[in-house]
């Protein structure tokens, strides 16, 4: 371990802390979670654990020690399966976006409740966004509540998904629709992960850390604009200062507003606009991150026709996403073949964000860079940012 960074909750949440640990070097998944006893491991926790990640994460090279702890137990379906090590299961679902199902949830509690885990066992989310969500959504759930730990493995859960409790599942074509509030108590963080990531997928965990910097610093704000070629480089120093810087953006924000009834929702930037696009478009068919870029050049320019926002702020910030091959064009490519019909199925999917709480929509706003707000917008209003 290299560092340490612990937030905390409000007393009334019901939860306490996250500790987040940071590491250099090769992931070593097994260290965490087993020690030497001689020439073997052994388990460190006298409770179980379930152990949740995916086919991709699970060949990975860094994988391999952790791996081969398990012995294979049953296969399931889309060449998923779990395995067994002593008293501990391992789960391995189908990868991204297609699988963030009520059934992969099933999944989970149901290795855990056929392995007679009791409420001292812990989950493991071993994986990006959509593995650390389902698990904690399974974790809130499962024999009301156990414990749930995560090792992030992507951008995106490094410097969102994972931090700040949100857990959940789509449902019926419709972005993160069932959750709850459940965080982890910890949370490991390799920066390595990432170089192993396509460049689509860092792409989309760099979209979260924009959004990041837009909201809440004008340094990482600047590192994004003067060192891409850094950034696009995933060098090692450069994507430790925007792991990090997100993370403490985020954690001020949770520590203030763990249930999202004000400033917390400010995090949205971009995502009513984003969700909207994945669930029109088909979610996986762009990647998350993609999408909320996208949403934040709408949300901007949508800024700019309230008023609240000059365009030069709009542009310059536009310009500098679109430099990373961010979509910013009002009719995106991943719904060309649909132009005549797009914006009012746009529409539709926003009228269903949780953010709203009447018939209007309501959108994150910015009158400049981190000075935000949100705002119910007419349906007019957002037309005319979508042509």
């Amino acid at each position: 371990m290299n560092s340490q960074f612990t937030f905390h909750y409000p007393k009334d949440s019901g939860f306490d802390k996250t500790d987040i640990f940071f590491y250099k070097g090769e992931p070593k998944p097994e260290s965490l979670f087993f020690s030497a006893e001689g020439s073997a491991l052994v388990s460190t926790s006298k409770s179980p654990r379930l152990f949740v990640t995916d086919t991709i994460i699970i060949n990975l090279p860094s994988m391999q020690e952790f791996k081969s702890l398990f012995k294979k137990e049953l296969e399931l379906e889309d060449s998923a399966y779990t395995a067994t090590f002593g008293s501990d299961v391992l789960l391995v679902l189908g990868p991204g976006e297609p699988y963030k199902t009520l059934g992969s949830v099933t999944e989970i509690l149901n290795a855990a409740l056929s392995h007679n885990f009791n409420r001292n066992a812990a989950f493991v989310a071993i994986g990006g966004g959509v593995i650390c969500d389902m698990t904690a959504f399974a974790a809130s759930m499962f024999k009301r509540g156990v414990e749930v730990k995560f090792v992030p493995t992507t951008l995106l859960a490094m410097v969102d998904a994972a931090i700040g409790g949100k857990s959940g599942c789509d449902y019926r074509g419709f972005k993160n629709m069932i959750g709850a509030f459940w965080p982890a108590t910890e949370l490991h963080v390799w920066s390595q992960f990432v170089q192993t990531l396509s460049d689509e997928e860092y792409l989309s965990g760099l979209g979260e850390a924009v959004k990041t910097a837009l909201l809440f610093s004008p340094e990482l704000t600047k590192i994004f604009t003067e060192k891409k070629d850094l950034v696009l480089a995933r060098d090692e120093e450069t994507l430790s200062v925007i792991i990090s810087e997100c993370v403490q953006a985020k954690a001020r924000i949770v520590e203030e507003d763990f249930r999202e009834h004000g400033v917390r929702s400010f995090l949205n930037l971009g995502h009513t606009f984003g969700h909207a696009l994945e669930t029109v478009a088909g979610l996986g068919k762009i990647s998350h991150g993609s999408a909320i870029m996208w949403g934040t050049g709408r949300a901007l320019d949508l800024s700019v026709r309230l008023g609240l926002c000059t365009k030069d702020y709009a542009e310059s910030s536009k310009k500098m996403m679109a430099s990373y091959g961010y979509d910013m064009n009002p009719v995106p490519k991943v719904l060309s073949v649909q132009k005549k019909q797009y914006t009012q199925a746009l529409l539709d999917a926003m009228r269903k964000d949780k953010k709203n709480e009447s018939s209007e929509i309501r959108v994150i706003l910015q009158r400049g860079n981190c000075d935000t707000l949100i705002q119910a917008v007419n349906d007019k209003e957002i037309e005319a940012v979508l042509q």
